[in-house]
């Protein structure tokens, strides 16, 4: 029974870190196209409203599997500084980009895109992860109850400051780091964390599919991805004035 379920777990997940990304980035892609040029020129009923609502369907995959992958990272990664200041230099240079593609604007001051909220999250999870180690000796209905004051303080943060899915990224990747070793748990814990984002379980479902394997990556691309597609994006929503 025992190596049952070991085979039938293997079946499930069949997908390494690569593949899921490719899948992330593809959810993105079509997110932020029906954003920035489908939604502005939206009337009524039509075809035209059946298409975004599907690319909107599609486009909420993404979310979960980059929260699930920061935490991932944050536990695998060699240097959390570097990983740490990637993710704030590419929030940099994806802002202009950000803004044009699903404001319209150059500039949007109370929107600020997801590299923001990831690179937050990560250290919402990094001073958690030192007071763990610092507070072992001590029970940990002290530690969590501190934990829960620091995620608090971050989710305000993260909505003063307007961030890209603001105190809910932040919910999240505290639960996936609490639960690393719980996917299950963590999965369902996070979908109650964004129930209104209905469609996300297609995403949170596919992090059953990982199989820990990190596969075959170009890190260059995976963070220039971001800022490059947006940048085009905005360039075309401001040419064609929609």
């Amino acid at each position: 029974m025992e190596l049952g379920k070991r085979m039938s777990s293997k079946k499930v997940q069949c997908l390494n870190g690569a593949q899921l990304k490719a899948v992330a980035f593809f959810s993105m892609l079509l997110d932020h196209v029906n954003n920035a040029l489908l939604v502005p020129i939206l009337e009524g009923k039509g075809f035209l409203l059946q298409v975004s609502n599907l690319l909107s369907i599609l486009g909420r995959i993404a979310f979960p599997l980059f929260i699930f992958f920061l935490v991932e990272g944050f536990f695998k990664t060699g240097n959390r500084k570097k990983y740490l200041a990637s993710l704030v230099i590419f929030g940099v240079f994806s802002e202009i980009p950000f803004d044009m593609a699903l404001s319209g604007v150059f500039f949007e001051p109370n929107s600020n895109n997801i590299m923001f909220t990831l690179a937050l999250m990560l250290i919402t999870i990094w001073i958690i992860d030192i007071l763990k180690e610092k507070m072992q000796n001590m029970s940990k209905y002290i530690w969590y109850p501190v934990s829960f004051v620091i995620v608090g303080i971050m989710c305000i943060i993260s909505m003063v400051t307007g961030l890209d899915y603001e105190y809910h990224a932040i919910m999240i990747g505290y639960l996936f780091y609490i639960f690393y070793n719980k996917r299950v748990f963590a999965i369902f814990l996070g979908y109650l964390a964004i129930f209104k984002e209905v469609w996300s379980l297609l995403g949170f479902s596919l992090i059953l599919t990982y199989n820990g394997k990190r596969g075959k990556q170009n890190k260059l691309f995976n963070y220039c991805f971001y800022p490059v597609h947006l940048l085009i994006l905005g360039i075309l929503r401001i040419f064609l004035k929609i």
